[in-house]
């Protein structure tokens, strides 16, 4: 998944305004009669739910908008430069980069439709006809037409999702996933099978939710190890974490503290979101066995644990009643 990526943006410069004097065979003194120029056209980002990724974006870096043209004799304006429109995923958060001022804060594109001006195209200038005065009837003033912003650009997407499914490597995100939802995501037995987050929409009983599959978290991903910087990333655009523990794993419970340590490192508020936990792979008999020593484990952490069977579907729809019953009173 590409989900950073700079461009470029230059917006068009306006046009010049036109200098001239109304000259007829039986108009001695017709007077000034320059038009303006035309404006630059401006480059617009619009958040589209037709785009997952910046992918788009990776081979054209540059995008330009139209220059204005001069104005002309008897008063007639210059044309205004074409805008440019360029589609972005829901999610993404625009900042600018390399060289240029920096702004005050950056921009999130958080709804289908949204609309932004990133670079305006310059004014046309004005002609001569617009300088006429009382004490100056026939002006030899005219402007040139302004210059266009230029801009560079930081994008970056980030998921948004009501429910961020998290966990270790291999706990069987994959797998739930595509269970409850339409999404396939890839599926194996080995860690970091996942690479990119997967989106899928939940439909439970009355309630619908949308569900971002993280990628497996390992330790020092606040540091960016592993998969980690691109995990937190997307794991911070969602209302609440299902945070799965392979219960077939070496040690389930450490696995969650190791998973939390690293939202905590990265951003506090991560660590401070709501969390269902989930005891994963209850199907196999040892970890069906373990439940107790688990549920009593997570108890002295302050944590209830849920339990349920990815692969057979066992104990899921428990699952996903609690996270209707979480989410609903905000307005997930």
């Amino acid at each position: 998944m590409i989900d950073t990526v700079e461009i470029v943006v230059q917006a068009g410069n306006g046009g010049d305004g036109f200098l001239s004097f109304r000259r007829e065979k039986f108009v001695a003194r017709g007077g000034p009669e320059g038009g303006d120029g035309g404006a630059g056209g401006s480059v617009y980002l619009i958040a589209t739910s037709n785009e997952n990724t910046l992918q788009h974006l990776m081979y054209k870096r540059r995008y330009k908008a139209g220059h204005g043209t001069a104005g002309k004799r008897s008063n007639k304006h210059g044309r205004n430069g074409s805008d440019v429109e360029i589609r972005v995923p829901v999610g993404t958060v625009i900042s600018q980069a390399g060289g240029f001022p920096q702004p005050d804060s950056s921009i999130d594109m958080a709804e289908v439709g949204m609309r932004v001006l990133i670079a305006r195209g310059g004014d046309g200038g004005r002609g001569n006809a617009r300088f006429v005065s009382s004490t100056n009837q026939e002006p030899l003033l005219r402007e040139a037409g302004e210059r266009g912003d230029v801009r560079q650009l930081a994008l970056e997407v980030k998921v948004l999702a009501d429910v961020g499914v998290i966990g270790a490597p291999n706990a069987g995100k994959s797998s739930f996933v595509a269970k409850v939802t339409s999404a396939r995501p890839k599926i194996a037995a080995y860690p970091f099978t996942t690479l990119e987050p997967v989106l899928g929409v939940v439909e439970n009983r009355r309630s619908t939710f949308v569900i971002a599959e993280i990628p497996g978290l390992i330790g020092g991903a606040h540091r960016g190890v592993g998969l980690g910087h691109a995990f937190l990333r997307h794991a911070a655009r969602t209302l609440i974490f299902l945070h799965l523990l392979d219960g077939n794993g070496v040690d389930p419970i450490e696995d969650f503290k190791q998973v939390n340590q690293e939202l905590k490192l990265y951003s506090p508020e991560l660590a401070d979101r709501p969390q269902l936990v989930v005891i994963n792979k209850i199907d196999l008999p040892e970890v069906r066995a373990r439940i107790p020593e688990f549920t009593e484990e997570l108890k002295d952490l302050g944590v209830d644990l849920l339990a349920m069977a990815a692969a057979t579907g066992e104990g899921i729809q428990g699952v996903l009643d609690k996270v209707s019953g979480v989410i609903a009173p905000m307005g997930g």
